[in-house]
């Protein structure tokens, strides 16, 4: 379809020659729905509404600028790593490309489906739509065509817009922030409004409904917010599902989307109503996919299968089965040395199953005389690893191990190589001379003793064993020419290759191979003795499961899939639904194409459940002469009845008849009693091979088969291509029906046969579990889809006063103007509700298609508007994105954390923009199995190979990196993780798995999750990354990014030695704490003689505080720099602003610094500091991974107020302090050391469950997790605060805090100009470098040197 659109896209005008964005994309859309259904159409209006493709585009644009593109160019051609403008150089290109690697072509890439894989690649980067493009584009086609390229297109524009594009699918929320300690009383606001009364139903009876609606509006046309008692609450969100049931059926969601996103106001309205019934709800989860079940579901449509019976045939559970399968180990090949049933040594063992239900202690081996426990071990006993194996074997029959054991000796099978030759073959044939002369176990212990672990077997150790044990015998008779003694030799290699368990050894448990990671002895003993504490089946009744098959093969057990669309083919009918369809692909004038279809219908005849379609594959340009077989089963098809046709194909597939024909024989000697010969030799000795021509047409394009590749189509999934001398046979064919018939085929034969319905039913959908919800007796917004069409049945589950709501309802608005649905949403309701459930405005922004402005350019949008909103609040504004967006906003001069709209003349305007994108992912050392803490990753592309960084954290391997659209190549960061880790293998990534580049390609807006396993290198096993003595090329973790700090030192200077400079660390949000940061850090300057860097969270500071510090940092000489940490998915989220900061505070010590830093200091952004913080970085810690200062004890009038002091606190600290996380000391080594980051998100992770546990997060945690991270008590004079100090100990303080008072509840202005005289010159100093920035900001031009720190002038 992307190839017909630019075919057709040719026509399209742009804007630039009409001057109208509409008229534009309705004719892209005119062009581009030409091959979509209505549903796809507005899904596809859907996905360009949301932007879904521009991170599309934009990704092509860097791999465009990545290349990079050659200068002056408008597109350009890249053959091989060379590119070029010109179309006339592309020869000179195509004839050196061979000499060059092929370039790397990406998951998304655009290949022209006629492309020869052998032949060059051309990428051609150019913008689709321009007249340049068009004109290259078609000769590039006709190149591709003729089979001289493989033809790459990628979007690209030379000169792109600087234009921004607005982006949807995110949610605003206004969220009422806490007043506590306002300066303004709020006492007389908690009287309880009362609605005027007046007697309106005894002066106007009549008119009862009326009123009620009048009642009604009056209620709901209030924006004020009134505090509702507690007995109103209890109920309140049964009301609201109530409000929302009691409207009609097609103004319900918009009633949910109203009371939900305007909670705070519609609260009395809710109250109002009585509940009729309460709801008994399950839990719910929302469909993501619409693209995907469109696809399904108008797939089953163009079958036949509509209304009811679609959705029935949906909700079949046919994902593929997770169980292992198992061989039968019923053969005699098999040499089995003891058996628990008979042997004598197990006599005094109980035979009676009921000893299975006797309780026992866990972990003992329960001793039963039955067969229950089976190890087959198929070895080469030349191999070195057998001996280790037969070792870990006898360990077990000698330790009475409840575990019958059988042997498979895969050895030569040659009659020409006897026992004197070849090691395998004597051991074979002593093994069953001594197993006839004693028994087999005597065998067993006795023949492979000569060989010591990691040995080879040799002929000598064979007749060493014999000549020892057995003097008297002959070894030439035993292992020479004439040997008697060959028993299993042909069997065992027989049942090896039959059963495709793979390469030796194999090691069977029941018929299930364990994995080549289990074989080593160690891991083989433990893994086994598990296995026998799990089964408990006997074993004719394990070998007798589904599970069970004849033999295993991969390609079809695997979990990667790949499957045909099948739904266009047009409807054939049988007698008989079969829900097994092959096709099987191959060149049936070749042996191996006849083999795999002999096998195919030898198999069909002992199924009643398959059926089976050829397609040739032709390995060379057909005619009539090299396709003689081919022609016949083509005739055969076409003229014969269907079991005439079967019988003679299987007569043509035979060998011994096909090469009689190819050798001239007359075709009419192979035909079978009843066919209609004349007409079948008619149709053979037509010259015309155009159906062979179509077969190979298919394959190529299609199936992306080579010339005369072997493949099996199984209800539409791809096994293959099937590589030379691959075996595929009967029993191949018998695991792949029995899986099909497993998972989907008797479930949806016996659907089909309940429509009705007989006909072809591909099996290709991949499809999710559905279940039933039995909800007849309860109420639910109910909305009907249109009749005759098809229709997506959607069911919500919700609380009409939670978050999810807020989301949800806006959600199902603009879906049920995108698809036709069965909807029903249901009140999931919580009862007795002590506090309001929601206390924040929201708009979730989505549209369901692009809009436009009245001249008909493109609206700017799509934006959150929150209109008509009551004036006494003060809101906080927050985002609500995609996990794997990081927003900052840029553009608002207001604040956005303390937004009071009475004081405000204006809208409140703000702008964020998508900073990154984030690549997360999870690391694991497989030698170890744990993540790798420390290990450095860096993120960057092929000219610049460093663009990011981040640290694996120990907390599931977790590592997050920040990228933007393109393709990105992952690394170990050079330095210690380079030189002790190389990766091991990588999943989710874009590049191969044996691929020595790991690439990552971020196309979309959607989260990416890779998983990446490393190794130590051979020679650094037991160095550890987080040692002491080495340099991780300290000069800036992030250096790079530019993130924006100067003032300091430039790339090319010398690194300074660390302990010169002193890193502080504070967090901020909102004007207020931004005013206090910018005066604590003064204060840090005035007093601080050692140069300075300073380290901000950057994810909550304002547009304003962001401009400033630059300007800040030149004038005062320190440097800075700003740091991000997305929080991670995984870890409980916090949903108020303040406590998440409180969580940065604490949570990613470890991760959000280089690993250079050595020790970093908080410092609150309300603080005062009045000495040099170089002696609080050079405090001794004792040991500890961090310092705090204690809680004052000295002001007494507070005592009520220290919580600490009783109840939970005192009895868990235990005579410990509590400290105060307003300022502290982190010695990062030690904390990485003992994994302190990990422990503390770790409590975190369990104690944040509860919504009353840690109210103060970053004071609490610390302070919770004393006895695991030990604190080191700070002097009591590094910090003073007067709620809890006394004022005598003032004049001691190295730094004071301006804490919250909760007896006086004073505001932290007007507590900081009384606390500390020297606050309000500090403030004077930066209004006066703001109004002076604010000027050469307005002028474009410095102006006079700025008298800043001591004194001095500063330029």
């Amino acid at each position: 379809k992307f190839w017909n659109f630019v075919e057709a896209s040719q026509n399209i005008k742009t804007s630039e020659q009409d001057g109208s964005d509409s008229s534009s994309y309705h004719e892209m859309l005119k062009v581009a729905c030409q091959t979509l259904s209505p549903l796809q159409q507005n899904l596809l209006k859907f996905s360009l509404s949301l932007r879904s493709y521009s991170a599309t585009v934009q990704a092509f644009q860097q791999i465009a600028a990545d290349e990079p593109p050659p200068k002056g160019c408008t597109l350009f051609f890249a053959v091989h790593g060379e590119k070029t403008c010109e179309f006339d150089s592309l020869g000179n290109l195509l004839r050196a490309a061979s000499e060059r690697p092929k370039p790397f072509l990406f998951k998304g890439d655009h290949k022209y489906p006629v492309s020869n894989p052998e032949s060059p690649v051309v990428i051609l980067y150019a913008e689709i739509g321009s007249e340049e493009f068009y004109r290259y584009h078609k000769r590039l086609v006709l190149k591709a065509e003729a089979g001289e390229i493989t033809y790459v297109l990628r979007h690209y524009i030379a000169t792109p817009s600087n234009e921004k594009v607005y982006l949807s699918g995110y949610g605003v929320e206004l969220a009422i922030k806490s007043t506590e300690y306002k300066a303004k009383d709020d006492t007389q606001e908690t009287t309880e409004v009362v609605l005027p009364s007046y007697p309106f139903r005894q002066l106007y009876p009549d008119l009862t409904e009326e009123l009620k609606e009048l009642r009604k509006h009056l209620v709901e046309s209030t924006n004020e917010m009134a505090p509702l008692k507690v007995w109103q609450l209890q109920d309140l969100s049964f009301q609201t599902a109530a409000r929302i049931l009691t409207a009609p059926p097609v103004d319900a969601l918009m009633v949910m989307k109203d009371l939900s996103q305007n909670f705070p106001t519609k609260q009395v309205i809710c109250c109002v109503f009585k509940i009729q019934q309460y709801f008994f709800l399950f839990p719910s989860s929302l469909i993501d996919v619409l693209r995907n079940e469109a696809r399904v579901m108008e797939g089953l449509h163009s079958l036949g299968i509509e209304g009811l019976s679609l959705h029935n045939v949906l909700k079949l559970n046919i994902q593929p089965s997770d169980s292992d399968y198992a061989v039968d180990i019923r053969s005699p090949a098999i040499s089995w040395i003891n058996n628990l049933e008979v042997d004598s040594r197990y006599n005094s063992w109980p035979s009676n199953v009921q000893e299975l239900l006797r309780p026992t202690f866990p972990g003992v081996i329960r001793q039963i005389r039955k067969n229950f426990h089976n190890f087959v071990l198929i070895v080469d006993p030349t191999h070195e690893t057998t001996a280790e194996l037969l070792n870990v074997a006898e360990m077990f029959f000698s330790n009475h191990i409840p575990l019958r054991i059988g042997l498979v000796f895969v050895v030569n099978d040659s009659e020409d190589v006897d026992g004197l030759q070849d090691p395998g073959v004597a051991l074979l044939r002593a093994y069953n001379y001594v197993a006839q002369e004693m028994d087999n176990n005597y065998a067993f212990q006795t023949i492979y003793n000569k060989v010591k672990t990691g040995d080879q077997l040799k002929v000598r150790h064979v007749v060493s064993v014999l000549e020892k044990q057995y003097p008297y015998v002959e070894v030439n008779s035993i292992l020479g020419i004439d040997s008697a003694y060959d028993q299993n030799r042909k069997a065992a290699r027989g049942y090896y290759e039959q059963t495709g368990v793979g390469p030796l050894p194999v090691v069977l448990f029941n018929g299930m191979p364990f994995q080549k990671d289990q074989l080593d002895p160690d891991d083989l003993e433990t893994v086994t003795m598990h296995k026998i504490l799990e089964t408990t089946n006997v074993v004719e009744y394990i070998m007798n499961q589904p599970n069970v098959v004849p033999r295993i093969n991969s390609r079809i057990l695997t979990s990667d899939r790949e499957y045909l669309d099948l739904t266009g083919m047009s409807k054939g009918y049988d007698s008989f639904v079969r829900p097994v369809t092959f096709w099987i692909v191959g060149d049936f004038d070749k042996p191996s194409g006849r083999q795999l279809l002999y096998d195919a219908i030898k198999h069909q005849k002992s199924s009643n459940n398959v059926r089976i379609s050829m397609i040739n594959n032709p390995s060379e340009d057909p005619n009539s002469q090299n396709t003689l077989v081919a022609k016949a089963i083509w005739a055969a098809l076409q003229t014969q009845t269907s079991n005439n046709a079967k019988n003679f194909i299987t007569k043509m597939a035979k060998e011994e008849n096909a090469k009689a024909v190819e050798a001239g024989a007359d075709i009419l000697e192979f035909a079978v009693g009843g066919m209609d010969i004349n007409i079948f030799k008619e149709a053979f000795d037509s010259p015309k091979v155009d159906f062979i021509l179509s077969h190979a047409i298919y394959c190529r394009d299609v199936l992306k088969l080579k010339k005369g590749q072997r493949a099996v189509i199984s209800n539409g999934r791809i096994i293959g291509p099937l590589e030379d001398g691959e075996m595929f046979n009967q029993d191949d064919f018998h695991l792949l029906e029995n899986i099909i018939i497993k998972t989907s085929g008797q479930k949806i034969k016996s659907q089909i046969q309940q429509m009705r319905w007989i006909g072809f039913f591909p099996m290709f959908i991949h499809m999710f579990d559905t279940f039933k919800l039995f909800f007849l007796l309860f109420s639910a917004v109910k909305l009907r889809p249109k009749e005759g069409e098809t229709y997506f049945d959607v069911v919500a589950i919700v609380d009409p006063v939670t978050r999810d709501a807020q989301r949800l309802a806006p959600l199902l608005l603009v879906l049920n103007q995108l698809i036709n649905m069965n909807l029903r949403v249901f009140m999931n309701c919580q009862s007795k509700l002590s506090d309001m459930p929601l206390k924040s405005f929201y708009r979730y922004v989505l549209e369901p298609e692009i809009s436009f402005t009245a001249d008909n350019n493109f609206a700017p949008g799509p934006i959150a508007k929150f209109l008509d909103m009551p004036q006494s609040p003060l809101f906080t504004l927050n985002l609500n994105t995609p996990e794997s967006w990081m927003v900052e906003s840029v553009r608002t001069p207001y604040d956005l954390d303390n937004i009071y709209l009475e004081e405000v003349d204006n809208v409140v305007a703000a702008e964020y923009e998508l900073e990154y994108l984030l690549l997360e992912g999870h690391c694991y050392d497989i030698t170890t199995g744990q993540p790798p803490r420390g290990l450095q990753f860096t993120l960057g592309t092929s000219t610049s190979p460093v663009i990011v960084d981040t640290i694996v954290m120990a907390n599931l391997g977790y590592f997050q990196l920040k990228a933007n659209p393109g393709a990105w190549t992952l690394r170990l960061r050079k330095g210690r993780s380079e030189d002790i880790y190389r990766i091991y293998s990588h999943d989710g990534t874009d590049s191969p798995p044996e691929a020595s580049e790991v690439i990552v390609v971020l196309n979309n807006f959607k989260s990416k999750i890779i998983k990446v396993k490393v190794q130590k290198k051979l020679d650094m096993m037991n160095e550890d990354l987080l040692s002491d003595g080495t340099s991780e090329n300290e000069s800036g973790f992030w250096e790079s990014l530019k993130w924006g700090f100067t003032g300091g030192q430039k790339n090319e200077d010398v690194k300074q030695d660390k302990d010169d400079v002193l890193n502080i660390f504070s967090v901020a949000s909102g004007h207020l704490y931004e005013r206090f940061l910018r005066i604590m850090m003064l204060s840090v300057l005035k007093h601080t003689k050692t140069p300075l860097k300073f380290w901000f969270l950057k994810n909550y500071l304002s547009p304003t505080f962001k401009e400033f510090i630059p300007y800040m940092a030149k004038k005062y000489n320190f440097q800075y720099e700003l740091v991000q940490y997305k929080w991670p998915r995984w870890l409980h989220q916090q949903t108020e602003k303040q406590r998440i900061i409180w969580g940065y505070k604490i949570l990613f010590l470890d991760v959000l610094f280089p690993l250079a830093v050595d020790k970093i200091l908080f410092v609150d952004a309300d603080q005062i500091v009045r000495t040099d913080l170089k002696e609080l970085r050079d405090f001794n810690l004792d040991g500890a991974p961090y310092g705090y200062t204690p809680f004052c004890d000295s002001r007494r009038e507070m005592d009520g107020y220290r919580f600490w002091k009783s109840g939970y606190w005192a009895s868990h600290l235990a005579g410990r302090k509590y400290h105060i996380s307003a300022l502290y000391v982190v010695d990062l080594k030690k904390f990485r050391k003992i994994a302190a980051g990990d422990r503390l998100r770790g409590q975190y992770q369990g104690l944040s469950q509860d919504p009353n546990s840690l109210s103060n997060l970053d004071q609490d945690l610390p302070n919770n997790m004393i006895h695991q991270v030990p604190i080191k008590s700070l002097p009591q004079e590094w910090l003073w605060c007067e709620t809890w100090c006394d004022d005598s100990s003032k004049k001691r303080a190295k730094t004071i805090d301006l804490c919250n008072n909760p007896m006086t509840k004073e505001p932290k202005l007007q507590a900081a100009m009384r606390i500390v005289p020297e606050w309000q010159d500090y403030d004077q100093e930066i209004k006066l470098l703001h109004s002076l920035f604010q000027k050469e900001k307005e002028t474009g031009t410095p102006l006079a040197p700025y008298k800043g720190l001591h004194g001095g002038s500063v330029t």
